[in-house]
């Protein structure tokens, strides 16, 4: 007799796991306050995976990152204290090129840094929505709305509690869904880019900055990293991301790569990146196969 459980099943107990891995490491990191540099030798791994920028390198500040990523240094100036965790991997909302009313969804928005750098760009008549399924990551978010409000005198950014799988958003409601480095972290993507389709008005565009795979990562690799819940882990093909925004119904997709990201986390000693390079065949380095990615799209 047959006692395994239905492939759908399995399928949904491996999603939920994942999902709960994140959220757990994802709540500790909102519970802790953004570190300052450390040196190599007492890099830990935070978080859920152990370093590798969008789970929160040890290695880099916060504000280091931001910066290398493409944050101007005033919106990191400008931003609530404690907003930026150091978990980006690109700046989306310079992407986007926001204009003054549009309705900004930001999925996966943790403390709230792409929303308070979004909300003077769409100004008073504009909204910047975040979503995120982590209570703690929300309830810092909201935390910082105050003063977010004080410094900017707006009082148009809102979080609200969910999946990004789920998003909840009406139908074609925001002109524009951004997303850092969080995609990558859904076990179930192609409903993610469906949820994107489904949201976004007619014309409305996409700007995400994710981790992808130039080509499949060695077996030894995979097999490291797959016991860790983060970016590189959770990473697919850049001809994966594609194929499943285009089948969401997205067109215009393109995807443009930036290895200089990764190369310069395994010049900083990056703990996750460390462990990539040990088995590694020779010659070869994280960002031949690893890259930091900017995806945009639109809806017709």
């Amino acid at each position: 007799m047959n006692t395994q459980p239905p492939e759908s099943v399995r399928r949904a107990r491996e999603s939920d796991a994942v999902r709960d891995a994140v959220r757990a490491g994802y709540a500790e990191i909102a519970r802790s306050d953004p570190k300052p540099v450390s040196s190599p030798a007492s890099s830990s791994g935070s978080g859920c995976c152990g370093g590798g920028g969008c789970c929160g390198p040890d290695t880099l500040s916060p504000e280091q990152l931001a910066l290398a990523v493409g944050y101007a240094a005033t919106d990191i100036a400008n931003l609530p204290r404690g907003a930026n965790l150091g978990l980006s991997c690109g700046n989306p909302t310079a992407l986007a090129s926001l204009r003054e009313g549009e309705v900004v969804l930001d999925l996966g928005s943790g403390a709230g840094l792409d929303c308070f750098v979004a909300g003077p760009r769409v100004g008073s008549k504009g909204r910047a929505i975040g979503v995120d399924m982590t209570p703690e990551m929300l309830g810092r978010a909201r935390k910082n709305v105050a003063g977010y409000a004080r410094r900017s005198g707006l009082d148009n950014v809102e979080f609200r509690l969910g999946e990004i799988e789920h998003l909840p958003v009406a139908d074609a409601s925001v002109d524009v869904v951004l997303s850092n480095c969080v995609i990558n972290l859904s076990p179930d993507k192609a409903q993610v880019w469906r949820e994107i389709a489904r949201v976004l008005a007619p014309g409305g565009r996409v700007a995400v900055s994710d981790i992808a795979l130039l080509k499949p990562l060695p077996e030894a690799v995979r097999e490291d990293v797959e016991a860790l819940v983060g970016c590189v882990a959770g990473a697919v093909l850049i001809a994966e991301t594609k194929a499943m925004a285009e089948a969401a119904g997205l067109v215009d997709v393109r995807v443009t790569t930036k290895p200089g990201y990764i190369d310069a986390l395994t010049g900083a000693d990056d703990p996750l990146f460390l462990r990539i390079v040990e088995k590694l065949p020779p010659g070869t380095k994280p960002s031949d196969y690893v890259t930091s990615a900017d995806v945009t799209a639109r809806r017709c």
